[in-house]
């Protein structure tokens, strides 16, 4: 049976994967009411709050499984895999699966999905060794 720790690679996935999925969800629901291209302090504003929410969630599962330098980065990749991956499907054909918003909006939420993914690596890669307990 795996110990708790061995499971953190999947546990990144899966928290990755629902954070892509909720975000998506949430930008098909409601995003022309909140991701406003044209306002500028809304962008900046939005931009913003992706720092600590990611480094918030990235660092919770850093912690649970007390991850060291290297397995925090390896976390961080696999926590952003499923989104880059998904989210080159959801850029490509944004029209569709975003009709409530306009399709110029499209490359302002691709480099706001870019700058999100940064966020979480930078935390796995920025993350201070954690003294082991026995």
């Amino acid at each position: 049976m795996k110990t708790r720790k061995e499971n953190y690679l999947l546990i990144s996935f899966i928290v990755g994967f629902l954070v892509w999925l909720s975000a998506t969800i949430l930008f098909r629901l409601v995003g022309q009411y909140f991701f406003i291209v044209d306002n500028a302090l809304i962008m900046a504003v939005l931009y913003l709050i992706l720092i600590p929410a990611l480094g918030i969630i990235s660092t919770s599962v850093f912690n649970k499984f007390k991850l060291g330098n290297l397995e925090s980065i390896k976390s961080a990749a696999i926590m952003v895999l499923p989104g880059m991956i998904l989210d080159t499907v959801c850029i490509q054909f944004f029209e569709n699966l975003f009709p409530n918003m306009p399709e110029i909006y499209s490359k302002t939420f691709a480099s706001w999905l870019m700058f999100a993914y940064a966020i979480v690596l930078i935390f796995g890669l920025l993350r201070k060794n954690q003294e082991q307990k026995n």
